[in-house]
């Protein structure tokens, strides 16, 4: 018998409906003692909200986050709102005694991290971000297989992430869709929207960030305001190059930009070891691709490993050999992993302490940037 978790959403985005997805199947492909109930969605426009909940099955509405604390039937607080309303949001859950998802980034920089993190430490409540590329499948056979010694000691990390979608000029800044566009609410542009996913990536598959140096670009350098209705100075990064050093002495070049004109979601990675190299590709998720050097001669070359396998991570839930999954199910297995660590009494990371970590590389990018200097990430 399941035990019940009601689940507060607040923010009915995009990742609002990643995450409501990932509720609604957990429980139908995975043994877990805990059933996530969608028992009340959050929004500050009244009709939006109620026609989000009822196309999601949420029970219930609320118009303003703190009476949603406040409610003795929530257990769960997911934050889906945008960066600037992570902290204050995150605190008072914490404070309430809730258990705590947060989307990613973490904050808009590491000082609202660490109170953040202060917060859920000193309450004592549950708590995890939603960095979800750790789930997909074939990136989690990349950890196995790091952490197997089969790529031996690790010499490169590279890794992209590519966009086109703020290349117009005529784009607004500001206010519900375009809220990345304005620094005030996301804190960075492609640093802490695209870069985050792969620093927290590369942390989990190669370890630390020692020091970075980094450039950023603005190409459009104003823009109208959505909610001032004036035109007002762009602060958010466009674009963004760096250059690192792991703390396991390995080299790290990463790359983000939304001026990629033909570029939608590029997410690529590769790590090259002394035995092996593994890369993968968001357009081809269900993909690794591999090379052992220990290969005969006349055989040796890149493998493409098709993760569909039932002793493949989380593949055994799903369906038979060959039938792939897709991005959304990186969810359900970030739900699951949470749910089975409430189980164990045993944290599913990323903790908010462990996405504190990828909160100080940003900010030593970021630092890099505006210095032109190497910058040690702080740890």
């Amino acid at each position: 018998m399941t035990k019940a978790l009601n689940v507060g959403l607040i923010g009915y985005g995009f990742m609002g409906r990643a995450h409501s997805n990932a509720y609604a199947k957990v429980n139908h492909f995975f043994d877990l003692a805990y059933r996530p109930v969608r028992k009340a969605a959050c929004g500050r426009d009244q009709k939006n909200t109620q026609a989000f909940a009822d196309q999601w099955g949420y029970e219930s509405i609320e118009t303003d986050w703190r009476n949603l604390l406040a409610r003795k039937d929530i257990d769960v607080v997911d934050i889906c709102t945008p960066n600037n309303l992570h902290r204050e949001i995150a605190i008072a859950a914490a404070e309430a005694g809730k258990m705590i998802l947060c989307e990613k980034p973490l904050a808009r920089n590491g000082a609202e991290g660490q109170d953040m993190v202060q917060a859920v430490e000193k309450a004592g409540v549950p708590n995890m971000v939603w960095y979800n590329y750790r789930r997909i499948p074939a990136v989690t056979l990349a950890k196995q297989l790091i952490d197997e010694g089969r790529l031996g000691k690790i010499f490169h990390y590279r890794s992209v992430f590519l966009q086109d979608w703020t290349i117009a000029e005529d784009l607004h800044q500001g206010g519900q869709a375009l809220w990345r566009l304005d620094v005030n609410a996301a804190g960075s542009g492609v640093t802490g929207d695209l870069l985050a996913h792969c620093f927290d990536t590369a942390r989990w598959l190669n370890g630390d960030l020692d020091s970075v140096t980094a450039m950023t670009e603005t190409f459009v350098k104003e823009r109208m305001h959505n909610l001032t209705g004036k035109v007002e100075k762009v602060e958010i990064d466009d674009a963004c190059a760096v250059l690192s050093r792991f703390a396991n002495g390995s080299l790290g070049t990463f790359e983000s930009t939304r001026y990629a004109r033909g570029h939608k979601a590029l997410y690529t990675l590769e790590i090259n070891g002394e035995k092996a190299s593994i890369a993968w590709d968001l357009h081809d998720l269900h993909r690794l691709s591999y090379f052992d050097h220990a290969d005969d001669s006349i055989v040796r070359g890149w493998r493409s490993i098709h993760v569909t396998d039932s002793d493949m991570p989380y593949m055994d839930k799903w369906w038979v050999p060959g039938l792939q999954i897709g991005y959304e199910h990186s969810f359900v297995h970030q739900v699951a992993d949470f749910l089975e660590g409430l189980a164990k009494d045993e944290p599913a990371a990323p903790t908010f302490k462990d996405a504190l970590k990828t909160q100080y590389v940003c900010d030593a990018v970021l630092d890099s940037a505006k210095a032109q200097n190497w910058q040690k990430v702080r740890q």
